[in-house]
């Protein structure tokens, strides 16, 4: 069985993933954009430029709000990925989807879409917008898991630490809910 086909069967439906209750008032997408290079299934993260006003120098996966209501949130992962890091929306073969998953300050519900892609991609940032395109191996994440206190949050949540990037917050629940699902396939 091909990765792509274990994958799918591991996934959401992109509609049953879109119904999954969460938290949030505003519906935003991202894309967790995963290829396969030295044996090892590998996710793309961004890093947040440290200026902005809201989840600044954040790693995160490329993604964000709806531009209308009825825009598919498909289409919004796709685009925003394109316009973040120049990944092209037809290099992105979407195989489906996780549970939609809360921010906690700016409350928005994401809904993440799982998406295989080629290796080797030469990234085109977005300048106003991303620092960095982290590329971390399934493996390396799930050796950096933790349960720490991060930054002012009083309590301790679910991060990952892979050569110095701290993943935290919203996108970690979103590597913990892909991992749930993966992890038997990572060395696939």
């Amino acid at each position: 069985m091909e990765i792509r086909d274990k994958l799918r069967s591991v996934l959401l439906t992109s509609e049953d993933a879109a119904r999954v209750d969460a938290p949030g008032r505003r519906d935003a997408a991202v894309l967790v954009p995963l290829f396969v290079a030295g044996g090892d299934l590998h996710a793309v993260f961004t890093k947040r430029r440290e200026d902005l006003a809201h989840h600044a120098g954040e790693i995160s996966f490329p993604g964000g709000g709806r531009d209308s209501p009825d825009e598919d949130l498909r289409m919004t992962a796709l685009r925003e990925t394109e316009e973040e890091i120049g990944l092209p929306r037809d290099a992105v073969e979407i195989l489906g989807a996780l549970p939609a998953t809360p921010t906690f300050v700016s409350d928005y519900r994401i809904l993440p879409f799982v998406g295989l892609i080629e290796a080797g991609h030469a990234w085109r940032l977005q300048p106003t917008e991303v620092d960095e395109v982290l590329e971390l191996s399934i493996p390396d994440l799930i050796r950096g898991y933790e349960h720490k206190r991060v930054k002012q949050i009083p309590f301790r949540t679910t991060t990952y630490t892979v050569r110095g990037a701290l993943v935290w917050g919203a996108t970690a629940r979103i590597v913990a809910s892909l991992l749930e699902r993966i992890e038997p396939l990572a060395g696939a």
